[in-house]
Formats: structure tokens, C-alpha cells, sequence
């Protein structure tokens, strides 16, 4: 695929070893999800580009966000650096930041989820079943509101587990879809994807072992149209 039609990239962090940008929503994360303007054909690309790699480029997919989802998405670049950063994410030991716009307010304004969460090949969609049920998945998130104004929430979302739309369906099946996630019922508008941002991710570097904090920058059109919370937020 021709450059110029991939996603730019927003590099937050390069090293020899991992790659983290800033995912736009509305873009998925990996070519294995559909559609082929996707995050890592871009990061593959660039780092041709950047250090004149002559054929095939490697890229570990670590981890996804959904495509409605924007915020930091972390790559690897050797295959080392690969199972160790997965091997994080399979056993939990990567802290995650969410942030979002629920519709309506949240009560109480802080706790944990906890729920279990099955996919419907049919339809592609996540729903919350009885712990007995065939295929269901234990999934758990702590919350907090940071603010409401206009008839929503602001969220931070800091999920314990990492299952398909699991903040998604948490919150719409308690009646708090995100906004504009129209796939799980937000009937707000919200036009460019749903209203949830990878807002930080920490993990430890795969060779140093040194925590590492990145943090990515609130979309410009959070501000716009959420100017209650976010007119006067730091970036």
C-alpha cells in the first residue's frame, strides 16, 4: 500500500526495541482486524522509511485498542522485545489509563466492575452472561468519576483485565453507554468515534526493566465538544 494512503503516525516513544504512537480513532490497530489503512502497515512503513530497511519490516502486535478507541498503542520491534512485552499483557502487569464519556451519571462515582463477558460470532457484539455460561470470561475494571456536567461523566478506567470491548459493555450494560459508541447504544452524538481514550500505559522496558510511563494527548475534538471538562485541561 502506497505511503501516502496509511494513517500518520504520532510517535510517543522509539527505541531499538519498542515503538509506541498515539492511535486517532476511527483507525484500526492491526491489518488481521480488517481494512488496510491500519496503525501497524503505518508503523511498519515508517520505520522503513526512517532507517532505509531494506525488505520486510518486523512489528510485534502486543496489544490492540478497538477502533472506535484512540490513545497510546505500544508496538515491539524485535522479537524478543515481542514475548516479553505480551507476556506483560497476559499477566496483567501492565497499568492502564482509560478516560471517557458516559451518558448520564455514574453511581456511586467510584468502584469495580466486575463481570463476565462472552462474544457473539454472529454479530460481533460483547454482551454480559452468567459466570456458568460456555465461553464466559471474568472481566474487571476500577472507575472513578472526575467529573458531570451536561448529562454526563467523566471517567478515568483502569481495567484489571484486557477482554474484547470490556469498558464498552461494562458501562452500556449498566446503562451508561460511552458516547458515540452507537454500536452499544449511545444515542449522543459524537461524530469520529466513540468517546474513550487510551489516555496512559506502564509497562517495564523489555531489556532494562525500567517502568515506563507514556501518556497520550487528549483528541483536539474532546475539547470542542466536551468544553465543560476539557477547555481549560493541560494537554
Amino acid at each position: 500500500m502506497p505511503a501516502a494512503d496509511l494513517p500518520e503516525l504520532d510517535v510517543l516513544f522509539e527505541d531499538n526495541h519498542c515503538l509506541a504512537v498515539a492511535k486517532p480513532s476511527g483507525v484500526p490497530s492491526a491489518h488481521f482486524d480488517g481494512g488496510a489503512a491500519t496503525l501497524d502497515l503505518a508503523a511498519k512503513a515508517y520505520l522503513k522509511s526512517r532507517y532505509n530497511k531494506p525488505g520486510e519490516v518486523f512489528l510485534g502486535i502486543v496489544h490492540r485498542l478497538d477502533k472506535p478507541t484512540s490513545g497510546v498503542l505500544l508496538f515491539a520491534r524485535t522479537s524478543k522485545a515481542a514475548a516479553r512485552l505480551s507476556e506483560q499483557f497476559r499477566s496483567g502487569a501492565i497499568d492502564k489509563t482509560y478516560w471517557a464519556i458516559a451518558e448520564g451519571e455514574i453511581r456511586p462515582a467510584a468502584g469495580t466492575w466486575d463481570d463476565h463477558l462472552r462474544k457473539d460470532p454472529a454479530t460481533a457484539l460483547v454482551r454480559v452472561v452468567d459466570p456458568s455460561a460456555e465461553g464466559a470470561k471474568a472481566a474487571r475494571t476500577h472507575y472513578s468519576t472526575l467529573g458531570f456536567a451536561d448529562g454526563m461523566s467523566w471517567l478515568e478506567l483502569r481495567p484489571q483485565t484486557g477482554r474484547t470491548h470490556q469498558l464498552r459493555v461494562q458501562l452500556a450494560t449498566r446503562g451508561h453507554p460511552i458516547v458515540g459508541d452507537y454500536q452499544y447504544g449511545s444515542e449522543i452524538v459524537f461524530p469520529g468515534g466513540a468517546a474513550l481514550h487510551a489516555r496512559s500505559l506502564t509497562f517495564l522496558h523489555p531489556i532494562r526493566a525500567e517502568p515506563i510511563t507514556l501518556t497520550a494527548p487528549l483528541p483536539r475534538r474532546w475539547r470542542g465538544r466536551f468544553p465543560s471538562f476539557f477547555r481549560d485541561l493541560p494537554s
